[in-house]
């Protein structure tokens, strides 16, 4: 069985070899286009990889749970929001209180290296009782499992992940 396998690999790629160099045209073309997209594969990498640092992303990877949480407070000031933290201890679930003339939000903060899960969710959620919010929101570094997205659907608590986070940042960075 193996014998045959290999023999019927081994004719089929003599019979390409043979097609390819009987038309070098054809070979050309497969050239240009393997070319073609192994260079817009290696300008998406670069494109990629220059927004996240004029992003700011990989710093806030870096930082504790506690300097996030006050970068966002920067951030969301920057966004037209009053934005005040609370205490680090019996917090009730929520990092930041957040207003505008006319609602309260109440967010939870998650600088993760994984993906955030129900828990925050139901953290956040719970809370919005408590802090009489109009809205909640959970705010990462990373992204959410499904789980949690689905919770946060029934719930309706807004979730904003990397890219959402980075997308503000960038704007932020515009306007500085």
């Amino acid at each position: 069985m193996e014998f045959d396998f290999f023999n019927g690999f081994k004719m089929g790629l003599e019979i390409l070899w043979s097609m390819l160099t009987a038309e070098p045209l054809l070979l050309i073309g497969i050239i240009v286009i393997i070319g073609g997209f192994l260079i817009a594969a290696l300008i998406v990498n670069i494109i990629r990889e220059q927004r996240l640092k004029k992003s700011g992303i990989l710093e806030v990877d870096n930082m504790s749970g506690r300097k996030f949480e006050e970068y966002l407070q920067a951030l969301l000031k920057a966004k037209g929001y009053k934005a005040q933290l609370t205490p680090t201890t019996g917090d009730y679930g929520a990092d930041l209180i957040l207003s505008t003339n006319s609602k309260k939000i109440i967010v939870q903060a998650k600088r993760y290296k994984k993906n955030v899960g129900i828990k925050a969710v139901q953290e956040i959620a719970s809370a919005k009782s408590h802090y009489k919010a109009d809205e909640c929101w959970v705010i990462t570094n990373s992204f959410f499992t499904e789980q949690a997205r689905k919770l946060a659907n029934s719930n309706q608590v807004k979730l904003i992940d990397r890219k959402q986070l980075m997308n503000w940042m960038l704007q932020e960075n515009k306007g500085a």
